[in-house]
């Protein structure tokens, strides 16, 4: 994404002119992506968050709290503005201060439940599944694995090792700057836990392909086990998975 190169962050806003905002190019371009945009829907609701609890802060403050560009954060507000979910005023000390509007505060609440809902449908899948990888382990005699990636997966399925038998030992991610994960050494390469694990777990939900084919080559198709929720969807040719 292309984001703006904005330059009001730091000057007075015309308040009027703010609330009656037409759509811009780059407001289109978030409308236009907003269904395709999984993650637009998150960071929607964390702004909400953020102008309810405070929405005198600037919009740097904003950029650095939603880990987002200082830019997308501009053009987020302007849309919510457009879409009359926020409106700003002048605050003499502040320059400006945004905060919900009625619609906002409904909008904040569906948003909420719409992510609670999909949460809490993602974690019984993952827990269920999880428990199954952790069932075939143990079938197949492993008592110590390996987690290849970190994410919400793997810590669903660090909490389900806790009702087995089988011992997480290391966490291979070699994109990640952390040298513990939930108390277990994170490693940079499969090479580096050779010998310290009986299987390896996929729990990358971006690379899975990628680490299955590489733990594959250091411990075999047999000492690697992937949960159905990170592998890609069949492909449809003429009417027949495959």
């Amino acid at each position: 994404m292309r984001y703006l190169n904005v330059h009001v962050v730091n000057e007075r806003l015309d308040v009027h002119r703010m609330n009656t905002v037409a759509m811009r190019r780059e407001d289109l371009m978030l409308d236009a992506t907003e269904s395709e945009r999984p993650e637009d829907a998150r960071i929607l609701l964390d702004l909400l968050n953020s102008v309810e609890r405070d929405g005198g802060q600037s919009q740097r403050r904003l950029a650095s709290e939603l880990g987002i560009a200082l830019g997308l954060v501009n053009a987020y507000l302007r849309r919510c503005v457009k879409k009359g979910l926020v409106k700003v005023t002048d605050a003499p000390t502040r320059r400006y201060i945004y905060y919900l509007t009625p619609q906002g505060f409904a909008e904040k609440s569906r948003l909420t439940v719409e992510y609670l809902s999909v949460s809490f449908g993602f974690f019984r899948r993952a827990k269920a599944e999880c428990g199954a990888v952790f069932g075939t382990a143990a079938e197949r005699g492993f008592s110590r694995v390996a987690f290849a990636g970190i994410s919400d997966l793997a810590e669903i399925a660090m909490i389900c090792s806790l009702d087995t038998g089988v011992k997480v030992t290391a966490i291979v991610d070699g994109r990640s700057p952390l040298s513990h994960f939930a108390g277990v050494p994170v490693a940079a390469g499969f090479e580096a836990i050779v010998g310290g694990c009986d299987a390896i777990i996929i729990t990358d939900l971006q690379r899975a392909v990628e680490l299955t084919s590489e733990a594959h080559a250091l411990f075999g198709p047999e000492r690697v086990l992937t949960p159905k929720l990170v592998l890609p969807p069949p492909r449809v040719i003429n009417g027949t998975k495959s």
